[in-house]
């Protein structure tokens, strides 16, 4: 029997306890190992063929569908009807005929009543009679925007008739200018949209289907178990997440660019920590679902639950300038709004890289405080 000395009892435990877990004496050189899980992150995205497409090809599709309906810059002309004789209209000549022309699309009838029934039925914008030497439009209740417009430019060609008739100039004149530069589309100001509802939907989904699979697959207590730090993983997720937004930011602007005529304003530059700044902030929600959830398919369910409401609340899809004030009010209580205004201001808007700062700084105290309630939620293993 050999003696046992001192110092091969204090090693014991030590050799003891490594061996127990599984883990390494020593945890250098942790380059490698961050290395090595970046590009087996990476690697396996690439292979996800779900992952890829609705990271990518899905927020690419709806760019493509705005981008064609919304090419133009043309609104589109309103439809009305003639009934009978209408010679303050037909009688236009030179500027004020043509300017008629590019406003309405023009169709004559005699018969009043179905003239009626087509704007009841919303056919038309609306239909038009002199009465006496009145100009009277009907319109419907229905389409109360179609309505105001309609009334609002006959309302101009029925004062300019006036001019015309009295032959004195008008004491004031109305001089419209648009604020940006006349090159700018709308396509311009859909495309901050639907780009941070892409990050936020491809982060928050990535970071919740990956943090619940690997604890079902018991691949989080292995990694526990490694050499590599945990920090190490967390770093090379964060990585490999923001690496795939600004990809997608790319995409989306060459996209833009070459197939829509989209025209980068001001430090659009910055659009790039905005990105990150907003990719760290959806991770956290997807960490948060990932943590509450206790399956993959209930993490990113629950990650859609928390996205896709608030990329409508937050003006990814239609501007919120429509919407009730209380509504444009919540909307600034979401994440997805300072995204989606941060890219607006340096995208779109032509502002300098100042503008962007309050946007990140809100989506940096988001991302902070998010993952302080994952943390305090997270298991690792599911209960």
């Amino acid at each position: 029997m050999s003696e046992e000395t001192p110092q091969s009892r204090a090693e014991a435990p030590g050799e003891g306890s490594a061996a127990a877990s599984g883990r390494q004496p020593s945890r250098q050189s942790q380059g490698p190992g961050f290395r090595a899980l970046s590009v087996a992150m990476a690697k396996g995205f690439l292979r996800d063929k779900a992952a890829l497409f609705f990271a990518l090809i899905f927020p690419l599709m709806f760019l493509g569908l705005f981008g064609g309906l919304l090419a133009s810059n043309d609104a589109p002309r309103s439809e009305i009807v003639l009934i009978g004789d209408v010679p303050l209209l037909d009688q236009l000549s030179g500027d004020a005929k043509e300017a008629f022309d590019d406003t309405f699309k023009v169709s004559h009838t005699d018969d009043r009543e179905d003239a009626l029934a087509q704007v009841r039925k919303g056919d038309v914008d609306g239909a038009v009679e002199m009465d006496g030497n009145k100009l009277v439009a009907h319109y419907t209740a229905t389409d109360q925007t179609a309505a105001a417009r309609t009334a609002g430019t006959l309302r101009a060609f029925v004062d300019g008739a006036n001019v015309a008739a009295s032959g004195k100039p008008p004491t004031w004149e109305f001089v419209p200018r648009q604020v940006e530069d006349d090159s700018l589309s709308t396509i311009q100001f859909v495309t901050p949209g639907l780009l941070g509802w892409a990050v936020a939907m491809s982060a928050a989904f990535g970071a919740a289907a990956t943090l619940q699979g690997w604890r079902q697959s018991k691949l989080m207590r292995r990694l526990q178990l490694s050499p590599v730090r945990t920090r190490t993983i967390v770093a090379a997720r964060v990585f490999v997440t923001v690496a795939i937004a600004l990809a997608q930011a790319a995409v989306f602007l060459l996209l833009g660019t070459v197939a829509f005529g989209l025209q980068l304003t001001g430090s659009w530059w910055m659009t790039i920590p905005v990105v990150i700044a907003g990719t760290l902030c959806f991770m956290a929600v997807g960490l948060l679902a990932g943590a509450v959830a206790k399956t993959t398919e209930g993490a990113v369910n629950m990650a859609n639950f928390l996205v896709l409401p608030m990329a409508f609340l937050s003006g990814s899809f239609f501007p919120l300038d429509i919407t009730p004030q209380w509504l444009q009010t919540l909307a600034k209580a979401l994440p997805l709004y300072h995204l989606n205004e941060g890219m607006l201001d340096v995208m779109v808007r032509g502002e300098g890289p100042l503008a962007a700062l309050p946007a990140i700084g809100i989506l940096l105290a988001f991302t902070i405080a998010v993952c302080l309630l994952a943390a305090k939620l997270f298991r690792w293993e599911t209960v």
